[in-house]
Order: C-alpha cells, then sequence, then structure tokens
C-alpha cells in the first residue's frame, strides 16, 4: 500500500510521513528569521507574526476537533462495528482525539510566544489583556480535558468533550474585548508584503498541525487495533 501511494504520489507521500514533521519545522524557523521587520516593532514583527500564525493553527485544530466530535457523536448513534472489521480511516472520534490533542500542543507552545511578544513590544507583561487571560485558561483547561479523555478512553465522551470545548473556545474569543492587543493586526497592516508573509506561515503552520494529528491519528488507530488483536486472541484461548 505504502509503496503504490509513494511511486504514485511521492511528494504527498514525504509530506505525511513523520520525519517531514521535522522538515517543515526548520522550514517554519527558516521562514520566520528571514521574515520582514517593520519600522514600528522593527526585527519583533517576525516574532509577532509567527505567534499569530501558531495560535490561528492551535483554533483551527481545535475546531476540527469539535466538528469531529459533533460528527463522531452522530456516527456513534449507531452501532459501531468493531476494531477489526473498521477500515484503518474510518472513525471520526479518533479525528477528534488527534486533532484535539495537536491543538493542545499548538496552544500551549503558543502561551510562552504570547509573553515574549508582550514583553519585548509592550516592555511588560499585560495579564489582564483578554487576549491572554482566555487563552490561558482554555490552556488549562485543555490540559486537564486531554488527560481526562485519555484516562477515560470512550469515543463518545471524547467526541462531546472536544465539541464542547471547542464550540466554547470560539465563543470566547469571538466576544473578548481588545485593549492593548489590536483586534486585526495583519489585515490592518495595509503592507502586501507582511500579509503574504504571514499566509506563508500560517499555511507552513497548518501543514504542521496537519502532519502532527495525522501522525498522532494512525497512532491511535495502530494501538486500538492492537488491542482488537489481543482480545480476539485471549478469547480463543
Amino acid at each position: 500500500m505504502i509503496s503504490s501511494q509513494s511511486s504514485e504520489l511521492p511528494f504527498l507521500w514525504f509530506l505525511f510521513r513523520p520525519v517531514s514533521v521535522l522538515v517543515t519545522l526548520v522550514l517554519i524557523v527558516v521562514i520566520t528569521t528571514l521574515g520582514p521587520t517593520e519600522q514600528t516593532l522593527g526585527s519583533n514583527l517576525r516574532m509577532v507574526l509567527l505567534h499569530g500564525a501558531w495560535v490561528w493553527t492551535g483554533i483551527v485544530a481545535f475546531t476540527l476537533a469539535g466538528l469531529s466530535g459533533w460528527i463522531g457523536m452522530l456516527s456513534a448513534l449507531k452501532k459501531p462495528p468493531s476494531a477489526l472489521a473498521r477500515p484503518m480511516h474510518a472513525s471520526w472520534p479518533d479525528w477528534s482525539i488527534a486533532l484535539g490533542r495537536t491543538g493542545l500542543f499548538f496552544w500551549l507552545a503558543y502561551l510562552p510566544m504570547s509573553l515574549y511578544v508582550m514583553q519585548v513590544n509592550w516592555g511588560g507583561f499585560a495579564f489582564s489583556e483578554a487576549r491572554w487571560r482566555i487563552p490561558f485558561t482554555f490552556g488549562v483547561v485543555a490540559v486537564l480535558l486531554q488527560v481526562g479523555l485519555a484516562l477515560f478512553d470512550q469515543p463518545l465522551i471524547s467526541s462531546a468533550g472536544n465539541l464542547l470545548f471547542g464550540a466554547a473556545l470560539l465563543w470566547s474569543l469571538a466576544t473578548a474585548e481588545s485593549v492593548l492587543h489590536p483586534n486585526s493586526p495583519i489585515s490592518q497592516s495595509g503592507s502586501l508584503r507582511i500579509q503574504l508573509y504571514f499566509a506563508v506561515l500560517l499555511a507552513l503552520c497548518l501543514l504542521l498541525g496537519a502532519q502532527i494529528a495525522l501522525w498522532l491519528r494512525n497512532r491511535i488507530v495502530a494501538q486500538k487495533l492492537t488491542s482488537a488483536l489481543i482480545e480476539k486472541d485471549t478469547r480463543k484461548e
């Protein structure tokens, strides 16, 4: 299966191999280092744009985790097939879990980025700023949620948890008021060069998120298949 895919679409096949995660990370670092500067922020603009692309990737991952969870809850109304009978690509709850954990990775990495950006651009930490307070709160909740979902290990509970979390996150961010943080700094910049650079950086971060989510999902499916095989062998004995 892998050999046929690699011969037909070698680039796409490599793009979603585990080693490609490191390649994408290196590209993100290089693009950030070579990024544009700006009269007010200077070279600090590069980190500002990276932390923006990074947090948007986390938001997208949590949103897709919620949507996958919703579909997973609908599919749970039907009697699910056994792990052995189900195709390797068929489980929406598996995608919900993988995307939720991917979102957590980006979210936790974003928080120290945000502190750094505040320090170098504002000269201090604005912990009362909603654009910091809400992400920090949801970061703590996300850690507790993903740990709890892993301990329960129930597809329906995982789907419901990711759905509720994604909806709450989007609602909180949409209704948050900004004091120091601009509402839409990229679109308001007026610089096509900065906007194009941000688009490239965002595309790379989204690609990294897709690679991580696919790797996590494959691990989840492999673990479930192994458990099903062990259970089947145990019953035969």
